[in-house]
């Protein structure tokens, strides 16, 4: 291992499809070591992934550190959100985690949002409108359908509480990750007791809500992990709260991630409340807030259509009047958790290039169409998109992103973001800085920034009229199994 200036810290990015884990050292932000291991999710109607795949992923990727890992003198975990993780009373899983892509609660997530007094309601308590991808639509899922596995219930976790837990031998969670559950209110930070008593949850399964810059406790003894008993534990939050973190992103800067999910978000000083539903008001780890939008079809959507055509993701071609809508899981933004994807306006001079084109501009264009929603007052006009993910090395997107927004784009040359955001969380412990300011003081947000294009207008009013017109179309259920 090449010398360090600082102490060095883990940061951890335990997402949909695989955990990853950085060693980095304090001072300087160098990526001294890394390590990653895969994990595996059903197909078919749910997505579920065993809890215990995590942390025998996490141990692989740490395993792949080395002595890097074991010099570590604080660790923090960033993960996905949402995912309802069901624990019996020796820790371990009651059945599989329900992950934040399953859309099976889409009928339970109607029924609360009416049975607690609408959506305007439901945004004034908790921020958000809660949608199938919600913690609580899981839960009152899984009540319905399992309740021999709900009895049997004795711990209530998201899938970063989950390891921490395992790290700590504590209950914790963080604000961040609260927020996207839909039984923690926003307006008052704490867990909603009227929500738990109405989907039967008894707030002591829940974890304590660890306050930012807070330890959450220490590695304890048997972990089988390279780490040294007594290594602090950050509350760690979800992979959104830990992107803007890695980023270090002030109030007002957008932020489009291209993943498994798509998001534009920004940090707020002002707590977001939307009744439409299409701006979540999620917290943030520091303090403030990070209205998001969230789309379930994104990379991988645009790689299976490439995948149908027997195309490379990059062989586009420009064209007109063809427009695909690729949701392909359902969709959350707009809210069609039946939907499947949709093509319209097919020639017999369109080609495949022109049809992938139209699946990026699909995917592009319902994040697009949330993010004047997100950005709020504290926004800055003239400051670049800010372009992160999976996606946002391929020209493609990069290209789609500009034509479709109109403003610049900066693609940051720090990759894993979640994980550098957990890793300057647990920096701001061993500092007592800032978090973000940590990830400021790496330079991580630094990268080219791809200057402003006149905005396709034609194809943006394209997708907004298809959408329109076949939205009874999107709504109707299908069989999908």
């Amino acid at each position: 291992m090449s010398a360090a200036e600082g102490p060095l810290v883990v940061g951890v990015d335990t997402s949909t499809q695989s955990t990853k884990a950085l060693v980095v050292d304090v001072a300087t932000g160098r990526v001294v070591a890394s390590g990653q291991a895969p994990h595996t999710v059903t197909s078919g109607a749910g997505r579920e992934s065993d809890p215990r795949q995590w942390w025998d992923a996490l141990t692989e990727a740490l395993r792949q550190c080395g002595e890097a890992a074991h010099e570590a003198a604080a660790v923090s975990i960033g993960g996905q959100q949402h995912g309802l993780v069901t624990l019996d009373g020796h820790g371990e899983p009651v059945r599989p985690a329900l992950l934040w892509n399953d859309v099976r609660s889409a009928p339970q997530a109607r029924r609360l949002v009416e049975e607690l007094g609408g959506a305007k309601s439901w945004a004034e308590r908790t921020g958000s409108v809660p949608a199938a991808s919600f913690t609580v639509t899981k839960w009152a899922w899984l009540a319905e359908h399992e309740p021999d596995a709900v009895r049997a219930v004795k711990a209530v976790r998201l899938p970063h509480d989950y390891l921490t837990e395992r790290l700590t031998g504590v209950g914790t969670t963080d604000r961040g990750d609260a927020s996207g559950t839909g039984w923690w209110a926003s307006a008052t930070e704490a867990y909603d007791e009227e929500v738990l008593a109405h989907v039967g949850l008894d707030p002591a399964l829940l974890p304590r809500v660890v306050r930012p810059g807070e330890v959450a406790g220490t590695v304890r003894d048997g972990h089988g992990l390279p780490f040294s008993k007594g290594t602090l534990v950050a509350c760690g939050t979800g992979d959104n709260a830990a992107a803007a973190l890695g980023l270090g992103v002030r109030p007002g800067t957008p932020v489009m991630s291209l993943g498994t999910s798509g998001t534009v978000y920004a940090v707020s000083r002002h707590r977001q409340a939307d009744p439409t539903g299409t701006v979540a008001g999620f917290a943030d780890a520091r303090g403030d807030w990070l209205p998001l939008a969230c789309t379930l079809n994104c990379t991988l959507a645009v790689d299976r259509v490439a995948a149908l055509l027997g195309l490379d993701r990059e062989a586009v071609e420009a064209g007109r009047g063809v427009t695909l809508l690729p949701f392909l899981d359902g969709e959350r933004t707009p809210n069609l958790p039946h939907a499947s994807g949709l093509l319209h306006g097919l020639r017999h001079d369109t080609t495949g290039g022109q049809v992938l084109q139209a699946a990026y501009d699909g995917a592009v264009y319902s994040l697009l169409a949330a993010l004047d929603l997100v950005l709020d007052e504290d926004a800055n006009p003239s400051a670049p998109l800010l372009l992160i993910g999976g996606g946002a090395r391929g020209a493609a997107w990069q290209q789609t992103v500009r034509r479709l927004s109109g403003r610049p784009v900066q693609v940051p040359e720090a990759r894993e973001l979640v994980a550098l955001g957990a890793a300057a969380q647990a920096a701001g412990l061993l500092t007592g800085e800032d978090p973000a300011a940590v990830a400021r003081r790496w330079n991580t947000a630094a990268g080219p920034v791809l200057e402003a294009v006149e905005r396709d207008e034609e194809t943006l009013a394209g997708l907004a009229g298809v959408l329109s017109d076949a939205a009874a179309l999107l709504e109707r259920a299908t069989d999908t199994d």
